[in-house]
């Protein structure tokens, strides 16, 4: 019998992306090859890769380059490049780094296959085109998350237009999934044991306005919780501007869905967030966050922000401080303002120095640290439920995390004196608090009953 020819999968930027490799993973597994998670041995590579800011598109060049190495010292045949570097920058990629075999983009990696088999017989396939993938037909996928969580896509493509964002050109429009389709992809996850699904979209509070031409989070995330063994639904990137009332009852009254809403403010100064186009001003921002911490008095609210934006001043910049002093996201991922070419905000006057850019960002978050700290203080004697990840053999130790934080990006408890398996909902009470992570005991494993 033919030995399989091998197939490893590098995948880097965010969970959208993941959701990309996935499927890739499932199409490369459905045609014959076998994945392998060991580059050395394998004999393709696929390098799934991001093209946001220039950090990202660094790693993406660098992985491309090291990966590449492996033509001289081990197996390696093919060197497939897809995802948003290759929508953006095809010609300098093929140009530039002569050891690419072949290249996809973010609306046709479902010819993942076709292009391995291309490339496989010395052509160097091109697939890029309009980013208008659509994810409402049935297509393979493997997970690559553990066993008991997993991401959702039920959007694709932005309708913003933030002068500092390229996403639009890199994944086309607004695409909502049909509720159909996004249901019976949860139902078949949690038959494999999923308990936590992360709905993942660039907008998900705008989901189904293009499709059914109303908002339908809330009815989407309603018919979610119907589903058996399904335990918690997490949203990511909820748009400010889209957060309605209705929304927020199902927040109040719907116990599966964690009491976590990521909303990506980016500023606190009026004419920033003008400059950006933005949705709402400082006054609409308050009145938002007053009216969900009022409403669900224990949300976890997690933003990110983005420091150095042309015209930021050091007034502006310390009045932003002040705003999250105030404010005290309890979750905030701060970022260094990245000039991308083709953009509205890389024409704009007065950038700021990159020196400067970063010595703001450790200010603000230093100033985070703090606030995190003084919020988990507020856990100890409490008791919470936590959804066990991994456990620590070394150290006889589970770690795992609540409701109030996603997976890879927020804290984790760590939770002795209790027997469980990793994907169990155990309880815990707290007993120590540090910057971003919590210390308890185990008080009684719910999975167990």
């Amino acid at each position: 019998m033919k030995q399989k020819m091998k197939v490893s999968i590098v995948t880097l930027g965010c969970e959208k992306n993941l959701v990309d490799s996935e499927i890739m993973l499932g199409l490369v597994d459905e045609n014959g090859y076998e994945i392998t998670d060991d580059q050395k041995n394998a004999e393709v590579i696929v390098v799934n890769t991001c093209g946001f800011i220039d950090a990202s598109k660094e790693e993406s060049i660098n992985t491309i380059l090291q990966l590449a190495e492996y033509k001289k010292t081990a197996k390696l045949k093919s060197l497939v490049v897809a995802g948003c570097l290759s929508q953006r920058y095809k010609d300098e990629l093929i140009q530039e780094i002569p050891e690419i075999d072949g290249l996809v983009g973010t609306g046709e990696f479902d010819r993942i296959v076709e292009v391995i088999n291309k490339s496989l017989d010395g052509k160097k396939p091109i697939f890029i085109g309009n980013p208008i993938f659509s994810y409402d037909r049935k297509l393979p996928r493997r997970r690559s998350t553990p066993s008991h969580y997993a991401y959702i896509k039920i959007a694709e493509g932005c309708d913003n237009s933030c002068t500092f964002c390229v996403i639009p050109s890199l994944r086309g429009k607004f695409r909502s999934r049909g509720i159909t389709s996004i249901v019976n992809e949860a139902m078949d996850v949690v038959a494999q044991g999923v308990k936590e699904i992360s709905l993942i979209a660039q907008d998900t509070s705008y989901y189904g306005i293009d499709k059914y031409d109303e908002l339908m989070l809330p009815t989407l995330i309603n018919e979610l919780s119907r589903i058996d063994g399904l335990y918690w639904i997490r949203l990511h990137y909820l748009y400010p501007g889209y957060i309605t009332d209705e929304l927020i009852e199902v927040f109040e009254k719907n116990p599966k869905l964690c009491k976590y809403i990521d909303i990506p403010l980016q500023h606190s100064e009026d004419h920033i967030l003008k400059k950006m186009l933005r949705p709402g001003r400082q006054t609409d921002i308050r009145a938002l966050i007053s009216k969900l911490r009022k409403r669900i008095p224990d949300v976890a609210l997690r933003t990110s922000i983005i420091v150095g934006f042309p015209g930021e001043t050091e007034e502006d910049f310390n009045n932003l401080v002040e705003f999250v002093k105030e404010i005290k996201f309890d979750r905030l991922g701060v970022f260094t303002y990245s000039e991308e070419e083709g953009t509205p905000a890389s024409r704009l006057p007065n950038q700021v120095p990159q020196e400067e850019k970063e010595r703001r960002a450790q200010i603000l978050m230093e100033v985070q640290r703090e606030i995190a700290n003084e919020n988990n203080s507020k856990f100890i004697g409490k008791e919470l439920k936590v959804l066990i990840d991994r456990y620590d053999e070394e150290n006889d130790v589970y770690i795992g995390r609540t409701q109030y934080d996603a997976p890879e990006i927020d804290g984790e408890v760590f939770v002795s004196n209790i027997k469980a398996n990793v994907g169990d909902i155990v309880t815990v009470r707290i007993t120590h608090s540090y910057d971003f992570d919590l210390v308890g005991e185990g008080i009684s494993n719910e999975s167990a009953k």
